[in-house]
């Protein structure tokens, strides 16, 4: 399963054009540090906004989530469930509640390849400290034997339940698209219709451009080290849209000419070795969109493929072979008129 801290799967780079005719309301940008990456913020208003308050509330936002959801600070709030060795409900934000009932979905319908609880076969394989190595087999059923979404319960909208006490929950791979979201209920709490809003590369838009046009992103060719554009990718207007994206080319290792991702298969503790190399899932709902496409990047081009057009998801998949790069659409986005892939 996938870190999104990690990687920056969209461009940061907005494609924005030059307006011509009448002068246009200008788009207001600002950017900044939060949960061990980068944020950009764009947007534009008719009515007069307070362009330091809106930087205010986003940075408080993200702060305050942060604080909750965080496997990187000890005193954020599921750090501190973590720690606790109970096996009785213990209190928790309903937020984190919300998400891990996302994530129980995603996870039943994958058949427990992406699994909230993988946090110990992510340290055993070295990717939390960059101590990169291959495990043996008998440390990889150690690690399994405190993983499985099974082992954790929804006891209600605030309390959590450890079926083990060693259990941890990691929540880094739907947390950015929920951050992604929250930043833009804070937009639109001021009265801010117009806007992208990208953390890490996972972002979300809302209405269009001042000339009345789409917004445009452009999309990254899926290769380590390189930042190059693949695609542009035309938003809906009338409409809010989330673009999230896995990929297994931010974070691994090579050894005896294996390539090892950080996408761990929590059914066997073991990176994928499938040449399905990123997937991009467009969705409303950003916490959605950025668990299916970890679920469907894990579960790799066939069986991702099958599930994806099952739950009628709107995604991108691009394998790699050798060289060349191989793109398949399932069919909702095939069919989609409010996403056009240039």
């Amino acid at each position: 399963m996938i870190r999104t801290a990690w990687i920056g799967p969209i461009l940061g780079g907005l494609l924005l054009g030059a307006c011509g005719g009448e002068p246009q309301v200008p788009v207001q940008k600002f950017e900044g540090f939060a949960q061990g990456t980068t944020y950009h913020v764009s947007y534009w208003s008719e009515q007069a906004v307070d362009g330091k308050q809106v930087q205010a509330e986003v940075g408080k936002t993200l702060a305050d989530l942060d604080k909750m959801l965080s496997n990187y600070r000890p005193d954020s709030e599921i750090e501190q469930f973590n720690v606790s060795a109970a096996t009785v409900g213990q209190t928790v934000d309903a937020q984190i509640v919300a998400l891990v009932r996302v994530a129980q979905t995603v996870s039943q319908l994958s058949s427990g390849c992406y699994d909230l609880t993988v946090k110990p076969i992510f340290e055993l394989w070295g990717f939390q400290n960059d101590e990169l190595h291959v495990p043996d087999q008998a440390a990889i059923d150690t690690a399994l034997a405190n993983v499985g979404m099974s082992k954790l319960e929804i006891v209600d909208d605030v309390h959590l339940l450890k079926k083990l006490p060693s259990l941890r929950v990691d929540l880094s791979s739907i947390a950015q698209g929920y951050s992604v979201g929250k930043v833009a209920e804070a937009m639109e709490h001021l009265g801010i219709e117009n806007y992208l809003v990208e953390i890490g590369g996972e972002l979300k838009s809302n209405g269009h451009k001042p000339d009345g046009k789409a917004w445009v992103i452009a999309v990254e060719k899926p290769l380590p080290g390189e930042r190059m554009m693949h695609k542009t990718v035309t938003l809906p207007k009338d409409a809010p849209m989330a673009v999230m994206t896995s990929g297994t080319y931010r974070h691994y290792f090579d050894l005896k000419g294996q390539r090892y991702s950080h996408i761990l298969d929590a059914r066997n503790g073991r990176p994928v070795m499938h040449d399905l190399v990123a997937v991009t899932v467009f969705h409303e709902n950003p916490t959605v969109a950025d668990a299916w496409s970890t679920a469907l990047l894990c579960l790799g081009q066939e069986e991702g493929m099958k599930l994806a057009d099952n739950e009628k998801l709107q995604a991108l998949f691009i394998q790699q072979r050798g060289s060349e790069f191989v793109e398949s659409k399932t069919r909702a986005l095939t069919t989609s008129t409010a996403v056009t892939i240039n």
